[in-house]
């Protein structure tokens, strides 16, 4: 019997219990929210929100507000000072660095212990625990597994508490006993200089009876091609045989399959997607053949949606701003409709809204897909550029040459065999800077300061290259709009994208 084997009837309990997911979605969901909020009655939040009196959703719901990260800064900020029992009981250690809000560089999303135990590892046990249900046969636990983490963040760091990437947080708490299957080395994964990390875990890896690896697709990519440049190698399973699975999350996969597929060209290859996020674990693919994910229920996380309008989507602007239309509960949800996804978690987010859209494919059990964010942006290799940082970063360039810009998109050119990428800009200029190599230069660096994700994926050009901005002929943008009926009135071109369609057709009109 092989280890995989033995270590997977450990998985079987569990593989019983997701089946509730089948029908009991509703009632998992509520015991949640039961849960959250006993949980949490006695801390400054709870009281100020009537949870001592809240026995249901409909309670709820009239006690606590709809929250962005804004409302709820006052509190976190607290928390990382170390005051305890403010949003969640007991002090919270722990905060994982996200994306900037249109305020801040950063972002600190509290990570409690039961939220780190309870939904982050939560998903990651579920993953496996899926993997190997639909895959009796696998050895993914007779080698090891390359975990792709980010680092500790210490300039962030106070006196009563501790600042790093979500992936950090889990590599530093995990079970000593995981490290046992895994690679690279601890101190190594923790490494924030990418550069050097990317270099040593394929030195450290490339020996290594690796089966499965797991992490962001762009970063994971650019560790595989280095590896393949130092032994030489053409294909992955020349230097990992026994290589069965990559359990990916955090940005769209679909760009990088293709380059994925000419890397490792082992029919025993599986890929699994998960929705994962500093927020939460939110999602796992669990049938191979449909690219749909399975909403996890009974994690620490109560969700909500709100419906979003054909208005609303098109501008780009989020409901929340618009206070309609109000969430609903999982259980009035509707296939093949967006909604924004609203959480309440065990780590201290109270109605929060992570800014991510869902689309469900099934209700029973509850399937979606991610079908963008509540406003424009570029994630296409975790940088997660919004429309706010794009007009900080072209009025600073602006005021810097002299330049003035009539309109403007962007989007990502996606890697290449090397593993290079950049955002491609196209602008129309009312007045051109003298020297467009400056104002991209200027644009590049402001975007770097005024968010950190920017700034970590453009780390010395390891993955994302400098920025290329295309001028556009005069009215260009105009002629587009013609084209597509929508000249005039509240129409407008979509800023950011993470698809290239938009930028594309600009670019084919522009011949």
């Amino acid at each position: 019997m092989s280890l995989t084997q033995i270590v997977g009837k450990v998985f079987v309990s569990r593989q019983r219990e997701l089946e509730k997911h089948q029908n009991g979605g509703e009632a998992l969901q509520r015991a949640v929210l039961t849960h959250l909020v006993q949980t949490a009655k006695d801390t400054e939040y709870g009281r100020k929100h009537a949870f001592e009196i809240t026995k249901g959703y409909d309670d709820f719901i009239s006690h606590v507000p709809v929250n962005t990260y804004e409302e709820l800064k006052g509190e976190i900020d607290r928390m990382r000072q170390g005051e305890a029992d403010v949003l969640w009981p007991g002090r919270v250690k722990w905060y994982a660095k996200s994306s900037g809000t249109t305020n801040d560089k950063s972002k600190f999303i509290p990570v409690s212990q039961e939220g780190l135990h309870k939904i982050h590892y939560a998903g990651g046990r579920d993953s496996v625990a899926i993997y190997l249900r639909n895959n009796p046969r696998s050895r993914m636990f007779d080698g090891k597994g390359l975990i792709l983490g980010g680092s500790h963040a210490s300039n962030y760091n106070l006196k009563d508490s501790l600042v790093g990437d979500l992936s950090a947080i889990l590599i530093e708490n995990i079970n000593p006993l995981v490290n046992l299957v895994r690679v690279p080395k601890k101190q190594t994964a923790l490494l924030s200089d990418f550069e050097v990390k990317r270099e040593r875990i394929a030195q450290e890896a490339m020996n290594k009876n690796v089966t499965n690896i797991s992490g962001v697709p762009s970063w994971m990519l650019s560790v595989l091609t280095c590896m393949m440049e130092m032994t030489g190698k053409k294909h992955l399973e020349e230097v990992w045989p026994n290589i069965e699975v990559f359990f990916h999350g955090g940005v769209a996969f679909t760009p990088y399959r293709k380059q994925y597929e000419q890397l490792i060209t082992s029919p025993n290859m599986h890929y699994m997607e998960t929705y994962n996020a500093s927020e939460g674990f939110f999602g796992i693919q669990d049938d191979p053949a449909d690219k749909s994910m399975l909403l996890m229920l009974d994690y620490g996380v109560f969700y909500e949606f709100i419906p979003l309008d054909s208005k609303s989507e098109e501008s780009g602007v989020s409901t929340s701003t618009l206070h309609t239309p109000q969430p609903i509960p999982l259980w009035a949800v509707e296939t093949g409709k967006n909604y924004a996804m609203v959480i309440s978690t065990s780590c201290g987010l109270w109605r929060y809204e992570i800014g991510d859209t869902v689309k469900f494919t099934s209700t029973n059990p509850y399937k979606f897909i991610i079908s963008g964010r509540t406003k424009h942006f570029i994630n296409a290799f975790g940088e997660e550029l919004i429309v706010d940082n794009a007009e900080k970063g072209l009025a600073y360039a602006c005021e810097q040459t002299g330049a003035e810009i009539s309109e403007y998109t962007a989007a990502p050119v996606f890697m290449d065999a090397n593993a290079k990428c950049r955002h491609q800009w196209l602008i129309e200029f009312a007045k051109p800077p003298q020297d467009l190599r400056q104002f991209a230069a200027l644009l590049d660096s402001r975007l770097q300061e005024i968010n950190s994700d920017y700034e970590a994926k453009r780390y010395k050009d390891i993955t994302l290259q400098p920025l290329e901005i295309i001028v556009a002929r005069q009215n260009l943008f105009n002629d587009w709009l013609k084209m597509r009926g929508k000249l005039g009135g509240q129409h407008k071109v979509p800023r950011l994208s993470n698809s290239r369609d938009t930028i594309e057709q600009l670019l084919a009109l522009q011949k």
